[in-house]
């Protein structure tokens, strides 16, 4: 477990002073941590479940937003928005709050890769490398999509029944009572409306 802190720190340190190099312009950013049922410890950017705590305060570029952590994807994004019809500011903001832009990360709950598809979703959809930014990517975007078709263009619904289930908005006959899925569909918006107006 202190092996894996320091690791984790030691990132954390390397990633920041290399972004500092690079631009003067900083903005803090928190890291959250939390602890599962099995002892292993979680980092996160974006606590939208519950249990995190204030872990660090770290910092980063101002302009990070559009020109660091999803630059990479930046291509699989675009041709993935045109293929399904999302908007490529969406499909950056799902990836934004489920991972981070990390396509290694793994949830408690069994969710992998930058758009945190499950083991039955990714079945569904036909991803057979999870951690394959191509795949993930495209078989999120496809379940995205399927999800705002379901709901009528309803984004909010469509956000509920990626974090929550389907299952969880029709009992609910709507966005489900939970503070998770409060959370989450709240962090993606606040992304969405941000990458959008960084975009014009």
């Amino acid at each position: 477990m202190r092996l894996n802190l320091f690791i984790f720190l030691l990132a954390v340190f390397i990633s920041g002073f290399a972004i500092n190099l690079n631009d003067t312009k900083i903005v803090s950013a928190d890291i959250y941590m939390r602890v599962g049922e099995n002892g292993t410890i979680y980092f996160s950017n974006v606590p939208v479940s519950n249990g995190y705590e204030l872990y660090m305060r770290t910092k980063r570029k101002k302009n990070d937003i559009k020109n660091y952590s999803n630059v990479a994807y930046s291509k699989i994004i675009i041709e993935a928005s045109k293929k399904y019809k999302v908007s490529r500011n969406l499909i950056e903001a799902v990836i934004k709050t489920e991972s981070g832009f990390n396509n290694h990360a793994v949830s408690d709950k069994g969710a992998e890769g930058l758009m945190q598809l499950m083991p039955k979703t990714q079945k569904l959809f036909d991803v057979l490398k999870p951690f394959n930014p191509y795949q993930n990517i495209y078989g999120g975007t496809e379940y995205l999509k399927s999800l705002i078709v379901k709901y009528g263009g309803n984004i909010p619904l469509a956000l509920a029944a990626y974090n929550a289930g389907s299952k969880a908005v029709t009992e609910y006959n709507g966005i489900p009572p939970y503070n998770e899925t409060h959370n989450y569909i709240n962090e993606v918006i606040h992304y969405y409306k941000r990458y959008s107006k960084s975009a014009k």
